[in-house]
């Protein structure tokens, strides 16, 4: 995820906060434009040369040509789009989430749901955990009252205000299943809006009241009184773990969703945690192991529980947000991403962070509290099926996982700012020349730029590789290539992404428009346009490497699955000294392998380090 974006030689970021009431925002934000068609066919054609041979690549321009020509189809299409842009919010906002979430019948966990783990607490006992857990709610809730009263300062980036209209949509906010598609219910916008949370432990759902009768948010000290009562009411965990559900394929928990509320009872109980502004994930101790493990460990256990064995019956995968506390110390956030993406999450963690500084503010009012009201299921023999089916599922989609989380502490971001780069750009050429090292082809990677310069915007892909990484990639292992000319081509690979970025960023990316002509011809009833049926279409969007950046000043670790069967999921959080990594890969793929991709992404960056900065050795 694209977040901060450097000037070349310095270290000034270009997302700032001033506080200004939001409404104030949302007017000066602009609409998204919809980029000129022959831009965006020059861009897709340019995309497509390092990845398709010269007879292929001269097939698909000439069907290009053919779409983009004066009065042609794509014209119709562009002009259609331009008329629907002018009539919304956002012309492919909505489009964008529906097709990439709502419609999408992938399992949440791995597939969908990222994760983000946090530096340890240091504490390792329950009581701790519970103390702090009582900070992070009042931390969060902190946060929700910012937001209302506007006083959430607006970001900026280069200059220019921010859409800030998903931070109240985070609350109160929980996808739905459908048999077809899910959609997202926002409680958060009714007159009497929810004053509750969800705390789940040892499988058990309950409902907690965050907010006293007058109104006003209870303090720590009190959610810590009724965080003790839920601990003392929660002892068996013979209980079904009925979050396992929501880990299953879209259909078959829709199918399960619809009999689940049959039962008034279940129907209440599902209402309140879907209701409920968001949850708290209390999970039991995991089995001890190596320090070298434990990090890829504690992201594994954010990202899905570890399994049914473990504390993936403490989760609700269609809740918008979702924070884990863990007995030894580990904590995160797990997300939806149809309502939820990084960008403001990370603002939301920054806020907790800060906050769990600070000694709590309150002392509690001495009122007695309510009991938290545990949630009952009524469990026939057909929802036990379910719930039998979903365990064997999750715990299969897991056992495939292949999760390897490391801290890189030979260089980090300053290094590239030194030599007047952009990390980011600085990394992504080495993930293509690493995957280039592993498989030897280059393939199509994606990378995400906020949308949210515009009104209502949400994501484009920046895509690699291009030419210029293809060029650097085939010379760096040459050895009839002098280090100058390396040097020069991977500052001009770098440059070239730099460039790509800041298309995007500007709303001139490829990706979003080529799938908005597409779905525009959908909507119109028209038959998919060839150039979406063309193989180079489907090489073009098969990402066999999902990327994506760390929004955070701190030491956290973001993980998701890879978007298809054979490829890795990399994230990365570079900080000033030192960069943290999670490579995912699916065991099922006989050809990926997260550790030797680990191993040999370590060893490229030492050699570009060596590339940017030879040592005496070499110069004597």
């Amino acid at each position: 995820m694209i977040l901060r974006k450097l000037q070349p030689g310095t270290c000034r970021t270009w997302l700032s906060r001033v506080s200004l009431k939001q409404e104030q925002c949302f007017s000066s934000v602009p609409p998204q434009p919809v980029p000129p068609l022959a831009q965006t066919l020059q861009g897709y054609l340019r995309a497509l040369e390092p990845l398709l041979p010269p007879e292929e690549l001269n097939h698909t321009r000439r069907m290009v040509q053919e779409f983009g020509r004066q009065g042609g189809l794509g014209a119709q299409l562009q002009e259609d789009l331009e008329r629907r842009a002018r009539h919304t919010k956002n012309w492919i906002s909505d489009w964008w989430v529906q097709w990439a979430y709502l419609e999408s019948r992938q399992p949440l966990p791995v597939h969908s749901n990222p994760a983000i783990s946090l530096p340890r607490r240091d504490y390792n006992d329950w009581r701790s955990q519970l103390v702090f857990a009582s900070k992070l709610i009042a931390a969060v809730l902190d946060f929700k009252a910012k937001i209302k009263t506007g006083q959430l300062p607006v970001e900026y980036m280069r200059g220019k205000p921010l859409c800030m209209e998903l931070y109240p949509l985070l609350f109160s906010s929980c996808r739905i299943p459908g048999p077809k598609h899910d959609y997202i219910a926002h409680y958060g916008r009714a007159r009497r809006s929810p004053t509750h949370i969800t705390v789940v432990r040892n499988y058990q759902f309950f409902q907690l009241e965050v907010y006293n009768s007058d109104g006003s948010r209870m303090t720590e000290s009190q959610i810590h009184s009724q965080l003790l009562r839920i601990r003392s009411q929660s002892w068996k965990t013979d209980k079904e773990p009925m979050g396992i559900l929501t880990s299953e394929h879209r259909h078959t928990w829709g199918q399960a969703y619809n009999r689940l509320l049959r039962d008034k009872l279940n129907k209440e109980s599902v209402r309140m945690i879907e209701t409920g502004l968001f949850s708290l994930c209390l999970d039991s101790p995991v089995m001890r192991i190596s320090d070298e493990k434990y990090a890829s460990r504690k992201a594994a256990q954010v990202l899905h529980g570890g399994g049914t064995f473990s504390n993936s019956g403490n989760r609700w995968f269609d809740k918008t947000l979702q924070f884990v506390v863990g007995e030894d110390g580990s904590w995160g956030l797990l997300y939806e991403q149809a309502t939820a993406e990084g960008p403001p999450i990370a603002t939301l963690l920054d806020h907790i962070l800060q906050y769990c500084e600070k000694p709590d503010p309150k002392r509690a009012p001495l009122v007695p509290l309510p009991m938290p009201k545990k949630l009952y299921f009524n469990i026939d023999r057909e929802i036990k099926r379910d719930i039998e089916q979903a365990k064997q599922n999750l715990d299969i989609l897991i056992n495939d996982l292949d999760v390897n989380v490391f801290n890189f502490k030979k260089f980090g971001k300053e290094l590239p700012k030194r030599h007047n780069m952009s990390p980011n750009s600085f990394i992504q050429v080495a993930l293509q020349l690493v995957y280039y090292r592993v498989h030897n082809e280059v393939v199509p990677a994606c990378d995400i730029a906020s949308q949210r310069m515009f009104r209502g915007g949400r994501t484009e892909y920046i895509r690699s590789p291009t030419n210029q990484t293809l060029k650097f990639i085939l010379a760096f292992d040459d050895p009839s290539v002098s280090r100058e000319a390396k040097l020069q081509l991977f500052r001009e690979a770098v440059d070239a992404y730099t460039e790509l970025t800041t298309q995007a960023l500007n709303g001139q990316g490829i990706d979003r428009h080529l799938l908005g002509l597409k779905l525009q011809a959908i909507e119109q009833g028209l038959s998919i346009p060839k150039i979406f049926m063309d193989t180079a279409y489907g090489l073009a969007t098969h990402w066999k490497l999902r990327t994506g950046q760390v929004p955070a000043n701190t030491d956290s670790v973001m993980c998701f699955g890879p978007l298809v069967p054979d490829g890795y999921a990399a994230c990365y959080n570079p900080q000033a000294d030192h960069v943290h990594f999670s490579i995912i890969a699916f065991n099922c793929c006989e050809d990926t392998n997260a550790e030797r991709f680990a191993h040999t992404l370590k060893d490229t960056l030492c050699q570009l380090q060596e590339l940017l900065q030879p040592t005496s050795l070499e110069n004597q």
